[in-house]
């Protein structure tokens, strides 16, 4: 009985939470499938590594500490932040090389997700093994469904969004901008850590970890806010060039895209998909160079060209 409702308990808000930051990204959201993928890296490539991690750098502290107490306390505020940060933003790396992951509010959603899947798994080792009575089982699931499994989601989603902001950076800054990422995202891991494993410091925990999702939810904001802003500054100048109508672009980078009546409902969501596709396109165009810059031209181009066409069908 315990290990189903842990099962659920642990389930359930990651996978509201995970749905939620999915369809935020109102305007250009993620293939699902990727975001999936993501969530499971999180549940289980990064927790088997983060383990192992754990365990080898367990070993080298042993051999200068016999405390267990101690030891255990290092482990917490110390080998967890820099083993499970890194082993969850590893896949990011791989996340950054696909085509749709555009910018900083990607970054957020991939490494949103990354955490949240590992943020299950950890919650439903801890709900079986510390939930001995059911009020102790409840407190537990209170505080890290709320408090522990979103700091995964956030550090994680931090680390992403410096990916998202080095990803058409020059190759110093595809480096520089991870590392301050892969930084910030160890220290709200080590400021939590650190403050629930003393009584004394636990209710600043709490107050940080409450402050930081405030924060998380207006910076994913704002990203969400500057991704409408692209696409309608996009997409504007395609209206200038009697690409599409002068009248869309408003309507492309707002919610009324996807009322019906604005355009013949038979292209509405390819249009929608396609142009909003080439305002992100046209804005990689701009920030590339070299061989990546030929690739983006061709890609707006061909946009353009399956656009033009999708309208001239609508009107026969």
């Amino acid at each position: 009985m315990i290990f189903l409702a842990s099962a659920l308990a642990a389930i359930v808000p990651m996978a509201t939470y995970l749905i939620l930051i999915w369809t935020f990204d109102r305007y250009d959201r993620e293939p699902i499938k990727l975001v999936i993928t993501s969530y499971l890296w999180g549940a289980i490539g990064a927790i088997i590594f983060a383990i192992t991690g754990g365990l080898i750098l367990s070993f080298f502290l042993s051999l200068f500490t016999t405390d267990q107490l101690e030891l255990d306390k290092l482990r917490t505020i110390l080998i967890a932040p820099v083993v499970e940060e890194i082993t969850k933003g590893f896949f990011l790396l791989v996340v950054i090389n696909y085509h749709k992951f555009d910018n900083l509010t990607d970054g957020i959603v991939y490494g949103g997700a990354i955490g949240l899947g590992f943020g299950m798994i950890e919650n439903f080792l801890y709900f079986v093994s510390y939930g001995s009575t059911l009020a102790g089982w409840l407190s537990i699931v209170i505080i890290r469904s709320l408090f522990s499994a979103v700091m995964h989601c956030i550090s994680t989603a931090t680390l992403g969004a410096f990916f998202g902001l080095a990803k058409f950076r020059g190759r110093i800054l595809k480096i520089v901008f991870p590392l301050i990422g892969l930084t910030l995202a160890m220290l709200i891991h080590f400021v939590w850590n650190f403050s629930v494993s003393q009584e004394s410091t636990a209710l600043l925990g709490f107050l940080f970890m409450g402050i930081s999702i405030i924060l998380f939810i207006t910076f994913f904001s704002f990203s969400v806010f500057f991704d409408k802003k692209i696409i309608f500054n996009q997409l504007f100048k395609e209206a200038e060039l009697g690409i599409i109508p002068l009248n869309h672009p408003k309507i492309l980078s707002s919610s009324k895209r996807n009322n019906k009546g604005w355009i013949d409902e038979n292209i509405r969501k390819v249009y929608i998909k396609s142009a909003t596709a080439l305002a992100f396109k046209k804005m990689h165009l701009e920030k590339s160079r070299g061989r990546s810059r030929e690739f983006y031209e061709s890609d707006v181009n061909n946009y353009r060209e399956f656009i033009k066409n999708l309208l001239a069908s609508s009107k026969d």
